[in-house]
């Protein structure tokens, strides 16, 4: 499993001449780098001066957003084996038998599949790395301030692999016939790239402002 290795070992599977992993399992990796980083300034929050004087509101705020983050963090750990795993089906899809229209037909509709199943996986991923800004921007109104400039970082690299995962999308996307499920999918990937640039530069303009 990806998600068991070193990170040397990892960073060495990544640089093989293996179509797997690639980007999309990298654009897991930084997601739920992006989400640890978060949960860390608010387990540098909590229990210190300033959280025990903040509000009820507050306090109850910072620890159901850690609990978020953690369980979003679980999520992208686990896409970053399920990345590879579907691109897997491309590939078997392409060693199918051609030699008879049948069997071309079969192959083709495979193949089909199997993009589908591939650009799936870094939707979700896109998709549900967006829920983390919620987190990360109270963790950069909350949070400790000497960790405020994690809170950046892990704003930053979570649009990074929201856009990463969403160019894994678009290029499985470009071998799939079917133009009105293009539309749709590009459209969604859109909106999810132009809001989370929103978030996070409004995240930026808080941290910066606290630094």
């Amino acid at each position: 499993m990806l998600k068991d290795l070193k990170v040397t070992q990892f960073l060495e599977e990544l640089s093989s001449n293996s179509p797997t992993p690639g980007g999309g399992s990298t654009a897991a990796l930084v997601a739920a780098t992006a989400a640890s980083l978060t949960c860390m300034v608010f387990n540098l929050t909590i229990g210190k001066k300033m959280y025990n004087e903040a509000t009820p509101e507050i306090q109850s705020e910072i620890k159901l957003q850690l609990e978020k983050a953690s369980r979003l963090n679980a999520v992208f750990i686990e896409l970053i084996d399920k990345d590879s795993e579907a691109f897997n089906d491309v590939m078997v899809a392409f060693k199918m038998p051609k030699g008879t229209e049948e069997e071309i037909v079969k192959r083709q509709v495979a193949i089909q599949k199997g993009y589908v199943v591939a650009l799936e996986v870094p939707l979700k991923l896109a998709t549900t790395c967006y829920g983390l800004y919620a987190s990360i921007e109270s963790a950069a109104a909350y949070g400790n301030k000497n960790a405020i400039s994690d809170a950046g970082v892990a704003a930053l690299m979570l649009q990074s692999a929201i856009e990463s995962a969403i160019l894994n999308v678009k290029i499985n996307l470009s071998n799939i016939k079917d133009e009105r499920f293009k539309e749709k999918v590009i459209a969604h990937c859109n909106k999810i790239i132009n809001d989370g640039i929103t978030r996070k530069e409004e995240i930026m303009s808080l941290v910066n402002k606290k630094l």
